[in-house]
Formats: structure tokens, sequence, C-alpha cells
């Protein structure tokens, strides 16, 4: 089952219980902790764990690969290979691209997507395209990987983390995706990973808590670092 994902605690709240019974439902052997779980799952990319305020907080970030040629607009080069998926062709001889990873908003990430599916509809035209809609298009391969010159180069397989945010934010027609709503997730999401944990402490399942697994995460990241400082130095 493909759970739904909401961007306000209003939202998430009011559907909770509809959305565990159609759980039950389709799992029978499944217990709320089942569900929790895969709620924390959904929701945890989305955030961080702040060793300064000992709680989770907003990041809804997406690092990505920004892929150009050197001096390209000095020689009229406008072709970028896809470095990562290897379906397009490579770069001619001597004319390899480089790059370098960025970390940009999933905002920014969305209207990336929403550009590359508004170009693909107006290539290929309203009549062609029946009466599909953006959403149609969220996890078309060719269509979320296409190349049109430098610029972001989506990497498929990260993608698939960002399809369920997609898939609730981006609208189903229009240009530009909005900024309110992006905001109110912001404000959001860390209430829902707090109402989550709620549920999981109260069946004293403490070890699944969002809160739990982000902790875990960023003090594993900080002995690396050490670890890392240590031999280099």
């Amino acid at each position: 089952m493909e759970l739904p994902f909401y961007l306000t605690f209003k939202e998430f709240e009011s559907h909770y219980y509809d959305t565990l019974e159609k759980w039950f439902e389709e799992y029978h052997n499944a217990s709320e902790i089942d569900y929790l779980k895969a709620l924390a799952d959904l929701y945890s990319p989305y955030l961080y764990y702040s060793f300064a305020d000992d709680r989770l907080l907003a990041d809804a970030s997406m690092e990505i690969k920004d892929c150009f040629f050197p001096y390209h607009e000095k020689i009229g080069i406008s072709f970028c290979t896809n470095c990562d998926n290897e379906k397009y062709p490579k770069a001619a001889k001597g004319m390899n691209h480089i790059f370098e990873w960025k970390t940009i908003t999933m905002m920014e990430y969305a209207q990336h997507i929403l550009d590359k599916i508004n170009r693909h509809l107006l290539k290929n035209g309203s009549s062609a395209e029946g009466n599909k809609t953006v959403l149609d298009y969220i996890n078309d391969c060719e269509v979320v990987t296409s190349r049109e010159g430098a610029g972001y180069c989506v990497n498929y397989n990260r993608h698939q983390a960002a399809v369920p945010f997609l898939k609730a934010y981006l609208p189903y027609y229009g240009q530009t995706v909005n900024i309110a709503v992006y905001r109110d997730f912001i404000f959001s999401v860390a209430q829902i990973a707090e109402y989550i944990d709620r549920k999981l402490k109260s069946v004293q399942a403490f070890e699944y808590t969002v809160y739990a697994k982000l902790k875990s995460e960023a003090k594993f990241k900080v002995q690396i670092s050490h670890q890392f400082l240590t031999i280099c130095n």
C-alpha cells in the first residue's frame, strides 16, 4: 500500500485513522506499530536531529549534481552527458563534463522537475498527451532525467525517495510551485514526526521513533567524522 504524503499536520492528523483502517485492510497480520514504522520512514528524510536543541528540525533538501563543461559558453558546447543515467551517450573525447555537488531545497527540486515535465508537454503538444497531467510524469524516467544542456543532473534512483513528496506538492497543471504550501510543510513536518513518536512511545516502541532513528544517525556521522580527522592528522 502506498501511504499518502501530507504537507500539513492538520491533514496528517485528520486522516491518520482512516489511513490506518485501509492499512489493516491491506495487511491483515500487521499492527499499528508496523503502520507507524512505515510513516516514520516516509517523513524522516525531511528532518534532522539537532544536538544543540536536542530535537528534530525540518531539513527538506536534495543533494544533486550540477553538471557543466569547462568554458562551454566560450566554445559553444551546450550538450552535457547525464552522468547518472547510462542510457545517454558519452561526450566527445576531450570534452568530458565536470560537476559539483549542490544541496538545494525540495521546493527548488520540485520546480526543476516541474520545468522538465512542462517542457515535455509543450514539446509533445496537448493533443498527443490526452488528458494527462503533471502528476502522470513525476516518475517518468525519460522525462525527469532528460538533458537540455548543462545544469542539474537528476539521478533516477535518488529521485525515487522524492516521489511521495512530489506527488503531494506538485500542481496538476501550472508552471510554478506554491511557496506558501512549502512553508506550511516545513512548519508541519516536525509536528508530524512528534505525533508519530508519541504513538510509538504509547506502545513502548521507543526504538522505532523518528527521534531515536535520526539521533542515532547523527551520532554515527559525528563518530565517522572524528575518526576521519584522526586518521588525517
